[in-house]
C-alpha cells in the first residue's frame, strides 16, 4: 500500500493514550507469559476470516484449533468497521480482526491491548513490509498481529461490455454502468472519491486520500452526490452485494474478493480488477480486547491464525495475500501468491490501506488541519439520509 509520509501524524493519535491502552485479563499491559486456555474465546472477524466447515465442509481452520487448545470459538460476523468498534467497546469480546479504518480508533480508545509478539511464535515469519505499521503499533510496541492484505477490487458484469479500467466508471455521468453501481456504505469510502479527484482534478491537491483538508473534503463529498443517481446499491452486508451481482441487478462496484469467489461460483457471469488509478485496499490486524475475557486462548488463536496452514487456508477462501511469508507453499494453487502479489511492495504501492483519517494531516502538512474521521462518519450519513 502507498507509503504515508505523515507517519508521525497517524502515530500521535494514539501515543496520548499509550499509557491507557493495556493488555492481558485486566488491561494493564501486555502480557508476558502465556498461560493455560480458559476454554473458550470469542472472536468478532470479517465474514470469511474464522472458517469451520460450515460454509463449506472443505474450508476449516477452526475445529483443529479447538481440539489442540482446548478453545472453543465463539464468533461473530462483523459487517463493518464501525460494527466491529462498537463490539469491541462492549466488552464482550476477546480478539477482532480490525481494518486500518478501525485499528487507531481502537488504540485510542483504550478498548485493545498491546501485544507481546513474543508470545506468538509465528508472528517472525510475517512479512516485514505488514510489521510496525502505523496502523498496527505505536511508539515500536505492537496492538497486534497482520492478518494479511488486499485491494479493494473493481468487480464488473462480463456480459455488460468492454472491461472498466478506470474509477471514473464509478463516477462518471455518462458511466455505461449508470444505475447498477454497487458502492460500499461506509465512511471510509469518501477515500474512493478523493482518489477519483486525484485523477480528475489533480489542482485539488490531493496527495493521501485519507489526509483532506476542508477544500478537498467538500470537493470529495460533493463528487459522492454527484455519483448518488447512478448508484443501484449502497452495501455493508457482503450477501447483499453477492445477490445483486448474482441477479445481473449491479453491473460494476466496489467489492472484496471473496465476494467475486462466491457469487462466481454461483453462475455470476462477473471479472474484478484493480482500476488504472489506484485503489483502497485494507491490510487487517488481529488486536485483542484490553477487557479480554479469555486472553489465554486470544493468545492461541491470534498465533493460530497467521500460522503458515491456517494463514494459507483464509487467504486463498478470502482472496487476499497472506501475512505468513511460509503460506505460500501450502496454498492449494501454487500461484496464489503470485497472483494477490504477497511479497510485491512495488504492487501495493499503488494501493492505499484504510486508515483512520485524523485532524493532523497524514500527508505530512502542517499549515492546515484535516477533516478527522468523526466528521467523515457525519458527511456520510448525511449523504445516506
Amino acid at each position: 500500500m502507498r507509503k504515508m509520509t505523515g507517519t508521525a501524524a497517524a502515530v500521535a493519535l494514539a501515543a496520548a493514550v499509550l499509557g491507557a491502552c493495556g493488555g492481558g485479563s485486566d488491561g494493564s499491559a501486555a502480557m508476558t507469559e502465556l498461560g493455560e486456555g480458559e476454554g473458550a474465546v470469542n472472536i468478532v472477524a470479517w465474514a470469511g476470516y474464522v472458517e469451520d466447515g460450515s460454509t463449506d465442509p472443505n474450508v476449516d481452520w477452526v475445529t483443529g484449533f479447538e481440539q489442540e487448545t482446548g478453545c472453543e470459538v465463539n464468533y461473530k460476523v462483523g459487517n463493518t468497521s464501525d460494527e466491529m468498534v462498537e463490539l469491541m467497546q462492549s466488552g464482550e469480546y476477546d480478539v477482532v480482526s480490525a481494518s486500518g479504518d478501525a485499528t487507531l480508533r481502537l488504540i485510542a480508545g483504550g478498548d485493545v491491548a498491546p501485544v507481546n509478539t513474543d508470545l506468538i511464535p509465528n508472528y517472525a515469519d510475517v512479512f516485514d513490509g505488514l510489521k510496525n505499521q502505523p496502523w498496527n503499533s505505536v511508539d515500536g510496541q505492537s496492538y497486534g498481529v497482520p492478518h494479511g492484505r488486499g485491494a479493494n477490487v473493481l468487480v464488473y458484469n462480463t456480459e455488460a461490455g468492454a472491461a472498466p479500467s478506470s474509477i471514473v466508471d464509478m463516477f462518471s455521468a455518462d458511466s455505461p454502468y449508470a444505475g447498477k453501481i454497487s458502492v460500499y456504505d461506509a465512511p471510509i469510502y469518501i477515500a474512493d472519491a478523493a482518489i477519483y479527484l486525484m485523477a480528475t482534478q489533480p489542482e485539488l491537491g490531493i496527495t493521501n486520500p485519507y489526509a483532506l483538508d476542508q477544500d478537498q473534503f467538500d470537493a470529495a463529498i460533493a463528487a459522492l452526490e454527484a455519483q448518488k443517481p447512478l448508484v443501484g446499491q449502497y452495501w455493508s452486508l457482503y450477501t447483499d452485494q453477492q445477490a445483486a451481482l448474482e441477479s445481473g441487478s449491479v453491473t460494476l462496484g466496489t467489492s472484496w474478493q471473496i465476494i467475486v469467489n462466491l457469487a462466481q461460483a454461483n453462475g455470476a457471469k462477473i471479472d474484478a480488477t484493480i482500476h488504472a488509478e489506484g485503489a483502497t485496499g485494507w491490510s487487517d490486524t488481529w488486536m485483542i480486547s484490553s477487557k479480554a475475557k479469555h486472553p489465554n486462548c486470544a493468545y492461541m488463536w491470534m498465533n493460530h491464525i497467521i500460522s503458515p496452514q491456517a494463514n494459507a487456508g483464509v487467504a486463498e477462501w478470502f482472496g487476499e495475500a497472506p501475512s505468513n511469508a511460509k503460506s505460500c507453499a501450502l496454498t492449494a494453487d501454487p500461484n496464489h501468491c503470485k497472483v494477490f502479489h504477497a511479497d510485491d511492495e512495488e504492487y501495493f504501492s499503488n494501493v492505499f490501506y484504510w486508515t483512520t483519517p485524523t485532524s493532523k494531516c497524514l500527508d505530512g502538512r502542517t499549515d492546515v488541519e484535516c477533516v478527522p474521521f468523526s466528521e467523515w462518519v457525519n458527511a456520510w450519513n448525511k449523504l445516506r439520509a
